[in-house]
């Protein structure tokens, strides 16, 4: 069975099973919930979102880049945004516009930086609601840059919703994408930690093994 898009000649091959899963999630909110239900993956690879449907596990850019292709099922743009972060890993979050406004689907081993609801008129409205709770295991707010959206169409020749190929290249084209800075300098100095409550209701669950480890 076939699902076809992103222009002539390009052909998205799903087996039986990966549609009857994709089928059910209809709704953003059900691609989060099915995020949120399979395993972390504290691995630094990049696997396709077939190979994350199999493993039922992903770490945060593996769920980002699932999020995209079931989002696409949906009538959507695969779409990524890199928040680029300090003493912090990097996040990464699929976006997805409707009604003129932006929201998104994410993995992450933090509860608070996943979905968010499409209500937020910009990219940069939507990367800052991020902001407060965007914070390490030590409670130090990270978050310093976004990349525009990148359009996951231009690798739909290498079949990255598919393969067994790691996508790292992937990776690479979103570390290389300007990023454009929410801080200045004046402003990092002053930021304060984030509240201890807060910093706990983040780890809820988290995965131990792939927490970043930040310096102190």
């Amino acid at each position: 069975m076939t699902w076809t898009d992103g222009g002539p000649g390009l052909t998205i091959v799903w087996n039986k099973a990966e549609l009857n899963l994709l089928g059910k999630l209809d709704r953003p909110i059900k691609i989060q919930r099915w995020l949120n239900r399979i395993a972390y993956d504290p691995e630094y690879a990049t696997s396709s979102p077939r190979l994350v449907i199999r493993d039922r596990k992903a770490n945060c850019f593996e769920g980002a880049l699932f999020a995209a292709a079931a989002l696409r099922q949906l009538g959507h743009r695969p779409l990524l945004v890199d928040i680029r972060s300090w003493n912090d890993d990097d996040h990464v979050i699929a976006v997805l516009r409707e009604r003129g406004h932006w929201g998104a689907v994410a993995k992450s081993n933090f509860t608070v930086i996943r979905f968010r609801e499409p209500v937020y008129r910009s990219i940069r409205e939507l990367v800052m609601s991020y902001f407060d709770v965007y914070f390490n295991a030590i409670g130090q707010k990270t978050m310093r840059s976004y990349s525009r959206p990148l359009d996951l169409t231009r690798f739909d020749r290498r079949g990255w919703t598919t393969t067994g190929e790691d996508l790292g290249y992937i990776g690479d084209a979103l570390d290389e994408a300007p990023h454009l800075r929410v801080l200045t300098p004046a402003m990092v100095r002053a930021l304060n930690p984030a509240d201890p409550d807060l910093v706990r209701a983040g780890l809820l669950g988290s995965k131990k093994s792939g927490l970043f480890k930040p310096k102190r």
